[in-house]
C-alpha cells in the first residue's frame, strides 16, 4: 500500500523499517533516459534486441503505436500496420507501446533521446490514457 509508506522527502531518508513495512530502493531515480543510455554506451553493456529499431505489426490507436499481441489484438475499424519501431522501456505487452525509430544501435538511440520533446512515459504508456489514476491503482495492486 503506498499510502502506508512514511514520506522521504528531499535527501531526507527514513531508515527505519518496523516490521511488515518494505523499502523501496531506486539508486538511479534521478537519472535521465539519455543518462541510462549514455551509461549503456560507456559501458558497452548488452541489451535485447527488442530496444533497438525492428519492424513489427502496430495498430495506430489514440497517437500511440499499439502492438499486435493476443493480448492488444485491433478494435473494430482499426488497420494493423508493418513499421519500424523500438522500445523505449520495456514493460507488460498490455500497456506498453513501441516509438517510430530507425535507431538500431545505442549511439543512434542516444542521439534520437537527446531531441525527442516527449518522455518515454508520455510516448509508450497504453494505461495512462485510460485513468489518470492508473499507476496509483497498479501500485495498490501490487504491481510494483
Amino acid at each position: 500500500n503506498p499510502k502506508a509508506q512514511r514520506p522521504e522527502l528531499w535527501d531526507l531518508y527514513n531508515t527505519r523499517v518496523h516490521p511488515g513495512e518494505n523499502m523501496r530502493v531506486f539508486p538511479i531515480s534521478n537519472w535521465t533516459e539519455l543518462d541510462v543510455w549514455q551509461y549503456i554506451a560507456r559501458e558497452k553493456l548488452e541489451l535485447p534486441s527488442i530496444y533497438f529499431a525492428h519492424e513489427r505489426q502496430v495498430i495506430p490507436r489514440n497517437g500511440l503505436l499499439v502492438p499486435l499481441t493476443d493480448l492488444t489484438p485491433p478494435r473494430e475499424g482499426e488497420q494493423v500496420e508493418t513499421q519500424t519501431v523500438r522500445f523505449r522501456t520495456v514493460g507488460d505487452i498490455s500497456c506498453t507501446c513501441p516509438v517510430s525509430s530507425d535507431a538500431a544501435t545505442v549511439d543512434a538511440i542516444i542521439a534520437e533521446t537527446a531531441v525527442t520533446q516527449i518522455t518515454e512515459r508520455g510516448a509508450t504508456r497504453m494505461d495512462d490514457q485510460t485513468s489518470e489514476a492508473s499507476m496509483e491503482k497498479r501500485k495498490k495492486e501490487g504491481y510494483f
